[in-house]
């Protein structure tokens, strides 16, 4: 049996996030997460406003990849990734950032494209086995700065596209509405083309509410049930969430504009299914990892 242990990092626009993982090879391979951290430092929030990463949050990315780094050597991490996405895609001192992060922490930053961040996602676990090679399917995947949206047809891509329209960047008020009408209007065009029959939707809000609806694994989400759960929230002021639904300040908020925009991709392409794999880029990376290094 061979054994490693790996480690991802994900710089995201709401979050960064540390998971390292041990991975098992003999028949099949499994993975077992080892330590998973997250920190909620939104550099989006300076990003998407001012167009930088100001001095504190950029303290507080070092701090927390200092952190990361003496984790990774504590648990004899192998080989790792990290990537960094929209919000130090965008960044006009993002370069700088990562230069920064390499010197303070030790650790290698790659400033990844929203196609790659999708594709990434994708290849964590057995997307591929969710979907029927006949069908076609909207993958789509919301984070702080970004939406990636995916379609897969026959279990191949077979066009997606990025759109400026995150979770943080919305509640600060930096979306632009070209942009929404865009993402309206692509939405029609593959839904005519494709007739996607569901959503594989990611990322930390949508597995929050398939948590919260009382979901078994792999059992799909509703479009009804995802409406009726949006309209309940909305009715909660930002402190009723946090005490009646017992979210975490980090996620009282960001959940609204994330449920905002998967009922607007199943609304516009009329699907009434959303399946949720509960997969992430740090996932994916580990994954990644793993064939490299496990052949």
């Amino acid at each position: 049996m061979t054994r490693a242990t790996f480690a991802a990092i994900d710089i995201g626009s709401n979050a960064i996030r540390l998971l390292i993982s041990r991975v098992e090879q003999s028949t099949a391979i499994e993975f077992k997460k080892a330590a998973f951290i997250r920190a909620p430092i939104r550099l989006g929030e300076d990003v998407f406003t001012t167009g930088r990463i100001g001095e504190e949050k950029r303290h507080k990315l070092n701090e927390a990849m200092q952190a990361f780094s003496h984790l990774m050597r504590t648990f004899d991490v192998q080989a790792y990734r990290a990537c960094a996405t929209s919000a130090m895609r965008e960044a006009v001192n993002g370069p700088e950032v990562v230069e920064e992060i390499g010197i303070a922490a030790g650790i290698s930053v790659e400033i990844i494209s929203g196609q790659e961040e999708a594709e990434t996602i994708f290849e964590a676990g057995d997307t591929a086995g969710l979907m029927n090679s006949d069908k076609r399917y909207l993958y789509v995947d919301v984070g702080g700065g970004s939406t990636e949206v995916t379609v897969y047809s026959n279990r191949k891509r077979a066009c997606s596209e990025s759109f400026p329209l995150g979770t943080v960047r919305m509640l600060s008020g930096a979306t632009d509405r070209s942009e929404t009408g865009r993402f309206k209007e692509w939405l029609h065009t593959v839904a005519a083309k494709y007739h996607p029959i569901a959503i594989i939707g990611s990322g930390g809000n949508i597995n929050k509410a398939h948590k919260m609806l009382s979901k078994k694994e792999k059992e799909p989400l509703q479009y009804v049930e995802l409406k009726l759960f949006f309209e309940q929230l909305s009715d909660m002021s930002y402190e009723e969430r946090m005490e009646k639904c017992g979210l975490n300040d980090y996620r009282a908020d960001v959940i609204m504009p994330a449920l905002e925009i998967f009922l607007t991709a199943a609304r516009t392409c009329k699907i009434n299914e959303i399946i949720v794999p509960k997969i992430g880029l740090a996932d994916g990376i580990v994954h990644q990892l793993s064939r490299q290094f496990l052949r």
